[in-house]
């Protein structure tokens, strides 16, 4: 790849001008802190003897460095721009050189907002915000009336924010007055990180996980991509509000140890005023703070912008296995049976997907379906319909299928196989999502697709794939590593399945995914029909467990290792726990209960030693607020629990 090819050269190229004396600027030295005082973020400038100066930053939390010093800048390769500004033409130019610092502008933020649905019922948005200003091009000699001769230079700023959960910076290129474009092909954006630093490396999105040194990559890895360093802190470096750019991920530098580079899928075509996505960098003393810490990734892209969100409701669904009428209908009634609100009908009920003649304007003539007659009959019974449509439809008629299923009162579309990663699909599948709105159609996006926080600006964006889920069937290793990789990026459509022979878990440890893992459509079931259903009791769970919260607490756990999440909807509590593929005693303390109130207990869990096939067995205990709970998990399992204020009758 030719980026990736530039990325190498640049790195000689700059790692010889290492060699000579730098010096810091001091003028240009900016620092910003947290609100908390935790995160310490500071900018310089360094020059060297052939007077070139490059941007760098460091960043520490609680006095422990996190990223070491670290380059900053954007790569452009622009013939307009090297006119304009008689450079010689080079093949690319590096903004993040020979920068002119201007000044630096302070800001802080203290505000909470509702999310429309989420984690937590409330979410704060409190935040330092540094903008630091440069000029790029010759020396000013004629002052225009904003302050600056716009024909002769150009403006970049870099805009840091610092809050609680981590410290966020992006690029910022002022409106220009004389019509320049910028064509952006990657991005001097480093992480260096202290030395023995280990990486849960995943090469692509639906990919395996693995914990490596930062070093011999044989790719690069997905983003978020979290940490452990030698000084005790877990890391997390994460990619915010890119919307219509080029997916980042993570390759090693050519030439300098330890050291990340964001790089980019592909080259941006924009026009000023732009703001590049924001790169999150995130530190815990414990992994479990990441997880609670996630909501930075949401604060970091706009408010919503749907008028109404009235019709947006999530919920529970089931996929109808067969594509007929009477199981579709089956499947309707088994959802109203079992408080589930959706049943979705998936790839091929229109022709096979795979097919640019497949048309998703009608049911294919090989499927006895009626979606006008199943819609209807799924809303006699309060059931609402999502629908499949692979991208090959949607960029062929996503026009004209958004008033029909909007005619046929389907509620939602699993937008299949998109394409993702360069600006021009970017762009696309958010554009996309926004027309779904118009026509009041929620949507969930599967294969590659890694959300960035864009559900808070259209929360018609339920939920996403980008996760080995149970479509690969993935071992409680990996399970136990998600909550602090994958889902710090936001809600993800992992499809858990319950009675499927190739489960890898045991069946406590799928009940409990329902509560750790966050979707606000949440896909059950997944490779089972509604026959497979036997009078299990344990499946009460899943008939009461909810998709949305008003509160969220990670109680404990070790990345890889375990996890242990309580969610409260209402007065009741949700509390999930899985272990990797080592048995293991799990507490659970209830700090979050009122201190001596009484409350029911129901617990499901694995028992080898009860007559069922799912071998789980459901138990209730009563306990007072402020109690510790303790389970023996199987390897590969996990426990699921309804906790209820006992009645005062």
């Amino acid at each position: 790849m030719k980026t990736n090819k530039f990325y190498h050269l640049l790195g000689l190229f700059l790692c010889t001008l290492a060699t000579q004396a730098q010096f810091i600027l001091e003028e240009t030295v900016q620092k910003l802190k947290s609100p908390d005082g935790a995160y310490e973020f500071t900018f310089y400038q360094k020059k060297d003897n052939s007077n070139d100066k490059q941007m760098y930053y460091t960043l520490s939390y609680k006095g422990k460095s996190v990223v070491l010093e670290s380059e900053l800048g954007v790569l452009i390769e622009n013939q307009t721009f090297e006119s304009a500004l008689a450079i010689p033409n080079d093949s690319c130019k590096v903004w993040g050189e020979n920068l002119n610092f201007i000044d630096a502008k302070r800001n802080t933020i203290n505000e909470s907002w509702k999310p429309v649905y989420g984690e937590n019922s409330t979410i704060r948005n409190n935040y330092n915000e540094m903008t630091i200003s440069f000029r790029k091009g010759e020396t000013v000699k004629q002052v225009s009336t904003d302050g600056y001769d716009k024909n002769k230079s150009y403006f970049m700023n870099v805009i840091v924010c610092a809050y609680n959960e981590g410290v966020a910076v992006r690029y910022h290129f002022p409106e220009p007055t004389n019509g320049l474009f910028l064509h952006i092909i990657g991005e001097q954006t480093q992480f260096t990180m202290p030395e023995g630093t280990l990486a849960y490396y995943e090469p692509w999105a639906q990919g395996p996980i693995s914990l490596l040194p930062l070093k011999d990559w044989k790719g690069q890895s997905e983003r978020p991509l979290t940490m452990k360093l030698t000084n005790g802190l877990t890391v997390a470096i994460a990619e915010a509000q890119m919307t219509d750019y080029a997916r980042m991920k993570f390759s090693l530098n050519a030439v300098k140890p330890n050291t990340l580079q964001a790089t980019l899928y592909g080259s941006v075509d924009v026009i000023p005023a732009y703001f590049t996505p924001w790169r999150v960098i995130m530190a815990a003393d414990k992994g479990t703070d990441l997880i609670l810490n996630k909501d930075i990734i949401l604060n970091l892209n706009p408010e919503n912008q749907m008028k109404d969100v009235s019709w947006i409701k999530p919920g529970k669904a089931i996929r109808v296995a067969k594509l007929t009428q009477a199981d579709a209908k089956k499947c309707v009634d088994f959802a109203a049976e079992r408080g589930l609100q959706y049943i979705h009908l998936d790839a091929g009920w229109y022709g096979p997907e795979m097919k640019m003649s497949s048309d998703a304007t009608k049911v294919s003539e090989t499927k006895d379906i009626n979606i006008a007659e199943l819609s209807a009959y799924a809303a006699s019974k309060g059931i609402g319909l999502w629908v499949y449509v692979n991208q090959r439809a949607l960029i062929q008629q996503l026009d004209s299928i958004l008033p029909l299923y909007k005619k046929w009162e389907i509620k939602g579309i699993k937008f299949g196989f998109v394409q993702v990663g360069n600006q021009r699909w970017s762009t696309w599948l958010h554009e996309a999502v926004k027309k779904c709105a118009e026509y009041n159609l929620m949507v969930d996006i599967h294969d590659e697709y890694r959300p960035t926080g864009f559900s808070r600006t259209y929360p018609n964006l339920m939920t996403q794939e980008g996760i080995r889920g149970n479509e690969e069937m993935p071992d409680a290793d990996h399970n136990a590593i998600l909550p602090f990789t994958r889902f710090l990026a936001g809600a993800a459509d992992y499809t858990i399945a319950y009675y499927n022979n190739r489960i890898q878990n045991t069946h406590a440890h799928q009940l409990a995914l329902s509560v750790v893992y966050y979707s606000p459509i949440q896909f059950l079931y997944w490779y089972d029909q509604p026959s497979a259903y036997q009078g299990e009791p344990e499946i009460e769970f899943f008939d009461k467990v909810k998709t949305v919260w008003d509160e969220t607490k990670v109680l404990n756990g070790e990345v890889g290792e375990y996890a242990t999440v309580a969610r409260r909807s209402g007065a009741d509590w949700f509390v999930g726990a899985i272990t990797n593929k080592q048995a293991r005693k799990v507490s659970i303390p209830t700090a979050f209960l009122v201190k001596g109130k009484k409350y029911i207990v129901k617990s499901f869990q694995d028992n080898d030693a009860i007559q069922t096939r799912t071998k789980v067995v459901a138990s209730e205990q009563k306990i007072k607020g402020g109690e510790t709970l303790t389970f023996d998990l199987k390897a590969s399992g996990g426990v699921a629990l309804i906790i209820s204020e006992v009645s005062k009758k």
